[in-house]
């Protein structure tokens, strides 16, 4: 079995031994709870905020008009898998193996962010979706394909054995309703499938897992939002009561398929198509869950003490999947696609004692930013063995930087495509060319100015040369 934790070298020990010190002679009362919640293939477009002009997400709308609202907040990768992985690590995926959806694992040699925080001190929750291992060695998710079904036991990786206290966690996906049963045909091709419509009503092959071989089946119909919120009030409560800094990760599986929305939800939406309806109701109620989440904050009295984040791991399923009508706004390509649709997500921190006001970022940031964002916050300095992609917010936040100066970097399709974005520019490098695209004036990526700019393209094409190849030769390391 591979080891809870990697036990970093000596100089990254001591600087996190002198960082966790200094925040453990802090009371508890003083240190900030962190929470990262994540939405499953929510489009930049489908939010109120951003300017849907349908969709109800009075919740988020509210977290925006009272915190910090990140215009251009990209996931680490165009798919679910690799930007969790950048979530947990704050570096890109494909250093550690995570390159595709269910391929890969959070590598016992990295360093997650629950273990930092836990060494300094934090009690621990992960609730919902998962997606970075296997979470049995031996009964298969029913979605398991690729490396996981092949080798479980290789890519066996449940949250519990990454300094994760308490967890809620399926594998990978479930239905947005009734998440445990399977919800019948939903397609024009499946309603015409004898076996999907004797599947209505039977389990739907996930699990819900709370520790090694339990699975929980109670209080699991109805909305899934719901369902892991339920879960994850408790542990915010007992640790309030206990009087101990928490570390939440909430990552709802909406909208992801197979998108079912409940009947309540549906009525706000009855002038909407069918397949509409179901999607846009289970936004509405993720969105309601958000606002149940921060009201508990505030009765407890741990709202204002409390960084809480929001985003989604990757652009909308392309529209004709099946109920999929997500909304990459204005921006080009949808999810799987390295334009900014793909990549480019809402982005959302509040923290009233700390931001006071309402705030834009306009510079790019992205997942891999909360490692060493959360890091900044609590005192504690970088591991200094390794390589991080990304970097501290607070400069953004608090005014004292103008532009990012740290470039980021995405790869895609097995590394084939890949990109790097500056603060003004984004290079496209793909088998059939490169392409270079003024992000700040045309966030459409309708005009190529490779030839326009040959030296600016040149540039960057060497620094996105360099980068690749720093991180290919770390994947290869652990291949």
């Amino acid at each position: 079995m591979s080891p809870k934790i990697f036990l970093p070298t000596s100089l990254s020990f001591l600087a996190l031994l002198i960082g966790t010190i200094d925040l453990l002679a802090q009371t508890n009362s003083s240190r900030p709870n962190i929470i990262l919640m994540m939405a499953d293939d929510l489009g930049w477009g489908d939010t109120g905020y951003n300017g849907h002009p349908y969709l109800n997400t009075p919740n988020l709308d509210r977290m925006s008009a009272e915190g910090v609202t990140f215009t251009r907040f990209y996931s680490a990768a165009a798919m679910c898998s690799p930007t969790r992985g950048s979530c947990y690590t704050g570096r890109n995926p494909y250093r550690f193996g995570i390159t595709y959806a269910m391929k890969g694992r959070l590598e016992a040699t990295e360093i997650p962010i629950s273990t930092v925080v836990k060494k300094a001190g934090y009690t621990t929750g992960h609730f919902g979706k998962w997606h970075l291992g296997t979470l049995s060695r031996e009964k298969g998710d029913q979605s398991r394909w690729g490396f996981f079904e092949e080798d479980p036991v290789r890519y066996y990786c449940p949250p519990w054995e990454r300094d994760v206290d308490v967890c809620f966690v399926t594998e990978s996906k479930v239905p947005t309703w009734d998440p445990l049963i399977h919800p019948g045909p939903i397609t024009d091709k499946e309603k015409a499938d004898i076996k999907v419509i004797e599947a209505k009503g039977t389990e739907y092959g996930n699990d819900y897992f709370v520790g090694e071989g339990q699975q929980e089946t109670e209080n699991t119909n109805g909305d899934d939002s719901r369902v892991i919120m339920d879960r994850a009030l408790p542990f915010i409560q007992n640790a309030v009561r206990k009087d101990t800094p928490f570390f939440a990760v909430i990552w709802f599986h909406t909208p992801h398929s197979p998108v079912v929305g409940g009947v309540k939800y549906r009525a706000m939406y009855k002038n909407h198509p069918e397949d509409t309806q179901h999607y846009y109701a289970c936004v509405t109620a993720m969105d309601e869950q958000v606002g149940r989440l921060r009201a508990e904050l505030t009765k407890l009295g741990v709202a204002d003490n409390t960084m809480l984040w929001f985003c989604s791991d990757n652009g909308p399923a392309r529209q004709g999947s099946p109920r999929h009508v997500g909304s990459p706004g204005h921006l080009s390509g949808f999810k799987l696609s390295i334009q900014e649709g793909g990549i480019r997500v809402p982005g959302l921190m509040v923290w009233p004692d700390k931001v006071k006001k309402p705030l834009t970022v306009s510079d790019p940031c992205v997942t891999s930013d909360y490692f060493p964002t959360i890091l900044s916050s609590l005192g504690i300095p970088l591991p200094d063995d390794r390589v991080y992609d990304g970097v501290s917010l607070w400069p953004f936040i608090e005014g004292t930087a103008s532009e990012r100066t740290k470039p980021i970097g995405f790869l895609n399709k097995d590394a084939k495509e890949s990109v790097w974005m500056r603060a003004r520019y984004k290079l496209i490098s793909t088998p059939q060319g490169d392409q270079l695209y003024d992000i700040i004036k045309d966030s459409a990526e309708k005009k190529d100015l490779t030839e326009d700019l040959p030296a600016i393209t040149q540039t960057m094409k060497t620094e996105l040369t360099r980068w690749k190849d720093s991180v290919l030769a770390e994947l290869k390391a652990i291949q």
